[in-house]
């Protein structure tokens, strides 16, 4: 069985033809996990300050000792501007 069988297909795409700015990450982050790293970036270029930006969202919740609210706002705001120039590029393209 193929991963792809097990994936939630995007909406945007199934019903209005169009990818979305998360189009690829359910993919990039299997090729992660099965170390194909230079892959996973050229399949969702987001994908590395993603995972970043969800193990510090992560440590804000579990680890109350410390605040990480300096660097959540940073890292969202690079991710999206990550994804829209990716999304733009792929369009392009």
């Amino acid at each position: 069985m193929k991963a792809e069988e097990y994936m939630i297909p995007c909406m945007s795409k199934k019903f209005l033809g169009i990818e979305c700015l998360g189009c690829g990450t359910q993919r990039a982050l299997y090729l992660v996990s099965e170390g194909k790293f230079a892959e996973a970036f050229q399949m969702y270029p987001a994908i590395y300050t993603l995972l970043l930006f969800f193990i510090v969202l992560g440590l804000h919740f579990i680890d109350k000792s410390r605040s990480y609210k300096k660097i959540i706002i940073p890292l969202a705001i690079l991710n999206a501007v990550i994804m829209v120039i990716a999304y733009f590029y792929k369009q392009i393209n």
